[in-house]
């Protein structure tokens, strides 16, 4: 009976450590795993479910199964032109072969370190072999543009010729022959060449970001400024020309209005002037001597005042004040 007993406990304590080993796992949607023995990889699962292992002999190591993303850090390089600028690249990769991924680099944290080592170099090689021009631009519209007000933000009624001779011509931009996208895509191929032997595949790689050293930032931005001082001067002449136009406008009309209002006057006061010869030359018809003497006495009032002094009084003038008549 004790034998039983033992043998029932014993029994017992198998079942319980194998049940506390976990023969039993589960594969999540969106992971894999590979099966380990003793450090020698036996299996590779890759579909979802529950499944079952060896306690204590075997070990699950479970890896993502969704594409995942990798952001390099930004890091300064040159140009083929030795122009320094800061690259900022990002890339989406998955695992493809769980068993080669778990013998040669085994972890996800050491698969973003390769990868960083690869894409970086990549990346390094790719745009020291190109010119600034191809990393920053993607086409060569930039040499076709023709700018207007609308795009420039300065109003209606500017001359489009004004703006296209003002802006940097296009004949001083250079053309590309790949251009910004093209590189990424160059960076991608040269990439997978290496990443299949690490059980990696690498699904694109993107330049998130390209920035200017702060030398270049200060050069393309004083020729931004020169430009935009280009414009802003082109503007002012066509401003200054405008306005000595309507200068021009309103003198000759002024003129015009002056001359006109000029001739007018003298029309009526030469028809006033004649209107009191006139009158004049009828009032002197109907009594002369009268006529005479109003003059006369009009010219006294006139005159007289003025004269501190008489010396003589004998002239035709004073005839009116010392005749007998």
């Amino acid at each position: 009976m004790k034998k039983i007993i033992t043998t029932l406990v014993i029994i017992a304590v198998v079942i319980i450590g194998i049940l506390v080993a976990g023969p039993l796992y589960i594969i999540d949607e969106g992971e894999q795993a590979v099966i380990v023995q003793m450090g020698r990889l036996t299996d590779v699962i890759t579909n979802a479910g529950l499944h079952v292992k060896a306690p204590f002999i075997e070990e699950v190591v479970r890896y993502p199964k969704r594409i995942m993303a990798w952001d390099g850090e930004q890091k300064s390089m040159p140009t083929r032109e030795k122009q320094y600028i800061w690259v900022d690249v990002t890339a989406r990769w998955r695992i493809s072969d769980p068993k080669k991924f778990y013998e040669s680099i085994s972890t996800v944290d050491a698969a973003y370190s390769k990868l960083a080592e690869i894409i970086d170099s990549e990346v390094r090689t790719v745009v020291a072999n190109n010119y600034l021009r191809e990393t920053v631009r993607n086409s060569n519209i930039i040499m076709e543009r023709t700018e207007n007000a609308d795009t420039l933000g300065i109003g209606d009624a500017i001359a489009p010729e004004l703006i296209s001779d003002t802006i940097q011509p296009a004949a001083t931009h250079e053309p590309i022959a790949k251009g910004r996208r093209q590189l990424a895509e160059e960076i991608l191929a040269r990439s997978r060449v290496m990443v299949p032997e690490y059980g990696i595949e690498l699904i694109d790689v993107v330049t998130r970001q390209i920035r200017y050293s702060n030398e270049l930032t200060q050069s393309v931005y004083a020729r931004m400024i020169k430009e935009r001082n280009q414009i802003a001067q082109g503007l002012r002449s066509e401003g200054e020309g405008k306005k000595a136009d309507w200068m021009g406008r309103m003198d000759r009309e002024k003129r015009s209005i002056m001359s006109a209002a000029y001739e007018q006057s003298e029309t009526i006061r030469g028809t006033a002037d004649a209107e009191a010869s006139r009158i004049y030359a009828e009032a002197y018809n109907r009594d002369r001597n009268f006529f005479d003497f109003w003059r006369a006495v009009e010219s006294y009032r006139t005159i007289m005042p003025k004269f501190d002094k008489t010396l003589s009084t004998d002239m035709d003038y004073f005839r009116y004040l010392y005749s007998p008549r």
